[in-house]
């Protein structure tokens, strides 16, 4: 549903305090992928049980990710963005 001023952009989920955008980049198994995140630090990523098999992940997906506080080189995937979505945070300057 568009908001109404033609524009078709829709209102996106952005990150919170302590989440950030990253792209998937490898699909490791066992619920865990290798994503880069936007401030240039590559993590391993949890898939939660809540997404599992409700959301489907692929390499190149957009996502966000909570960094952990106790081991920064790993987060856990809070948000997966539809490829629309992605396309227009990469047009707003929200992805590099």
């Amino acid at each position: 549903m568009s908001n109404g001023d033609g524009s078709g952009r829709n209102d996106l989920r952005m990150p919170d305090d302590d989440e950030v955008f990253a792209e998937v980049v490898e699909m490791l198994g066992a619920n865990r992928v290798k994503v880069r995140c936007a401030d240039g630090t590559e993590r391993t990523a949890r898939i939660p049980g809540r997404m599992q098999k409700r959301v489907w992940i692929r390499e190149d997906d957009i996502v966000l990710v909570e960094p952990w506080d106790w081991q920064d080189e790993k987060a856990d995937i809070s948000w997966r963005y539809e490829k629309s979505e992605a396309e227009q945070l990469r047009e707003e300057g929200h992805l590099q």
